[in-house]
């Protein structure tokens, strides 16, 4: 995990897509592989998938810190959708 860590932050967010999609195949309950990967499509723009990661990873470990990111995305999402009305 610590390797993947490392590619997020340094902007290699395909590679830790795919490094995490190999682990996640050998270790489905990992919910901190689900909040990473989770992490990766929210970096890409693909808000649908990070939520679904998000979700799954919620689902497995209600404590896990993707809550709080599941959370602040979808704040994001509702204001700016929401000044999207209002042009």
């Amino acid at each position: 995990m610590d390797e993947i860590k490392k590619l997020l932050y340094q902007g290699e967010v395909d590679k830790a897509i795919c490094q995490l999609t190999e682990y996640l195949q050998e270790n489905p309950e990992s919910d901190e592989a689900y909040y990473l990967l989770g992490n990766a499509w929210r970096k890409k723009g693909d808000n649908r998938l990070a939520l679904n990661n998000y979700l799954e990873a919620i689902h497995r470990n209600p404590e896990s810190p993707a809550q709080k990111a599941y959370d602040m995305l979808m704040d994001i999402l509702d204001f700016y959708y929401k000044e999207m009305y209002n042009q």
